[in-house]
């Protein structure tokens, strides 16, 4: 096949290779734990209606509803504090909803660290509704962004409503593997975090790094598209904007115990699964553990490829366990076109997908709850024999 038009090099997760062997490496949306596949697949073998067909005020949703905010709070010790709100709109929505609840007037001030493509996209939807200040954390020389910065008083506005970062920016590979903790003078502001790409992977200090807001869309770690968990302290309800719309406002929401329109009923469900799985396999603790497992063999083969494979993040501390950038000899195209086609082939797809942003400088290897540690060590096997074939 022209190499050209081959489906690897278009985004393509339609691999020849038996069903089986296929591993879904994609950034999400991305597959599920296959314990939880098989869950859902049976839900639909089984007598009377599923999520999708339950209305969403019928006791039997209301249980799944339960059982899904309960699990989570237990998997990820969410306190009593924290209101679970089930949100539409996905992450864009909440780019939205976020300064729209806790920005009441448009002169309000919210700080916004940027340190990858997630943050700049939160912070410019922000701008329309509040008063954004940038801690921009882009090298002055290269415009990339490989760092996260140091939060002080000197760049964090005091006067701030929230304070707002991404845990994990899965185009730049940049991970905080814990949230900061302010110094004291700044500890009146909220913590705000886009944690879409790795919530449920570790531990949440929610208290003692003073989270105001954390939200999650589902499709990389704990569900499908079309659901975004929202943990909301409760003491920041009730400061909505008068223009913030009703599908988006947390004490709205909140208030009508999630069901102030229709929610994502079967995707709740699937949510609620996930955390079943979490809590079978060790909790949220044993979870990191595999994160680190499954990113650790990949950085191992880039860092001991000789230039081979290369990262762009050389601090270790900040290097996504989530999503794993690396190239192929410095980016030559013609390498890089044939490991997607041998891996493509052996059943390992998503590594470069489509995006808005282009196809970028860097293959990816997401290592979402999906993705077992036995299938990082099949691409990282891959990887180091390519290497050996081609250098």
């Amino acid at each position: 096949m022209n190499t050209e038009t081959h489906p690897a090099l278009v985004g393509s997760l339609s691999s020849t290779a038996p069903s089986e062997k296929v591993i879904n490496f994609s950034p999400g949306p991305t597959s599920l734990p296959k314990a939880v596949e098989a869950q859902i697949a049976a839900s639909f073998n089984k007598p009377g209606f599923t999520s999708l067909s339950l209305s969403h005020r019928a006791p039997e949703f209301l249980a799944i509803l339960e059982h899904t905010i309960a699990t989570a709070r237990e998997v990820m010790a969410i306190p009593d504090e924290y209101e679970v709100l089930f949100t539409h709109g996905g992450g864009h929505g909440q780019f939205a909803a976020l300064p729209l609840n806790l920005c009441t007037e448009p002169s309000d001030i919210a700080t916004y660290v940027v340190n990858g493509t997630w943050s700049a996209r939160g912070r410019d939807e922000a701008n329309r509704y509040c008063d954004v200040h940038t801690i921009d954390a882009s090298d002055p020389d290269t415009g990339k962004f490989i760092t996260f910065p140091e939060l002080t008083e000197a760049n964090v506005n005091v006067d701030s409503k929230y304070l707002y970062l991404c845990s994990n920016e899965t185009v730049n590979g940049i991970e905080l593997h814990r949230l900061p903790k302010l110094p004291e003078a700044l500890q009146h502001i909220p913590l705000v975090v886009d944690a879409s790409s790795d919530f449920s992977t570790k531990p949440i200090d929610w208290r003692g790094c003073n989270v105001g807001v954390l939200f999650a869309c589902a499709s990389k770690n704990i569900g499908h598209p079309g659901l975004t968990m929202t943990v909301v302290r409760k003491d920041l309800l009730g400061k909505a904007s008068p223009l913030c719309p009703g599908v988006f406002n947390y004490t709205t929401n909140s208030e009508a115990g999630n069901l102030w329109n229709t929610p994502a009923t079967f995707n709740i469900e699937v949510v609620g699964m996930v955390m079943d799985w979490l809590v079978k396999e060790g909790g949220v603790d044993a979870c990191e553990r595999r994160s680190i497992a499954k990113s650790d063999v990949l950085y191992d083969v880039i860092d001991n490829s000789n230039g081979f494979y290369a990262t762009p993040i050389d601090n270790k501390t900040l290097r996504s366990r989530m999503n794993v950038p690396f190239n192929i000899a410095g980016g030559d195209d013609a390498l890089t076109n044939k490991f997607l086609i041998e891996s493509w082939d052996k059943g390992m797809v998503g590594l470069r997908t489509l995006t808005p942003f282009g196809v970028g400088d860097y293959l990816r290897a997401s290592l979402y709850n999906g993705v077992t540690i036995g299938e990082a060590n099949i691409l990282a096997t891959f990887m180091r024999d390519f290497q050996k074939e081609n250098s």
